[in-house]
């Protein structure tokens, strides 16, 4: 596989992923962004979403909370608050995610970040099919 990158993926819980993949597609706290080999070293918070890494063997997808992302160019490792990949997750899952992030937003007070916090939720349910 020309122009690929190591992609690391790990929560608290476990490790979800390990693979040499071409492109890793993150959920940006500031907008989506794509990460390719050779790409500007960048750290990047992660916001409500799915984050998604084209490997040889197909893609593989993940619902994440937030988090970190560190991309290089050689190799992206991201550290997630809470990451569940896409085949496990249920309709419960989502809903009791939906209840933790939207209660630690409103915790913090600010209404414009519960509020992006809440649209990301629903795109996020949207594209899982949940």
């Amino acid at each position: 596989m020309a122009g690929t990158l190591q992609f690391d993926l790990v929560s608290p819980e476990r490790r979800l992923a390990s693979v040499v993949a071409s492109e890793v597609q993150i959920p940006g706290a500031d907008g989506d962004l794509t990460a390719m080999e050779g790409h500007a070293p960048t750290i990047t918070t992660l916001r409500p979403g799915i984050l998604r890494a084209l490997a040889a063997d197909g893609a593989k997808a993940f619902v994440v909370t937030g988090g970190f992302a560190e991309i290089t160019a050689a190799g992206v490792s991201v550290l997630a608050e809470r990451a569940i990949p896409v085949e496990e997750v249920t309709a419960a899952l989502l809903d009791a995610l939906v209840a933790d992030v939207t209660a630690a937003a409103a915790i913090g007070g600010n209404k414009d970040v519960a509020e992006k916090t809440a649209a990301d939720l629903a795109a996020m349910r949207a594209a899982t099919g949940h």
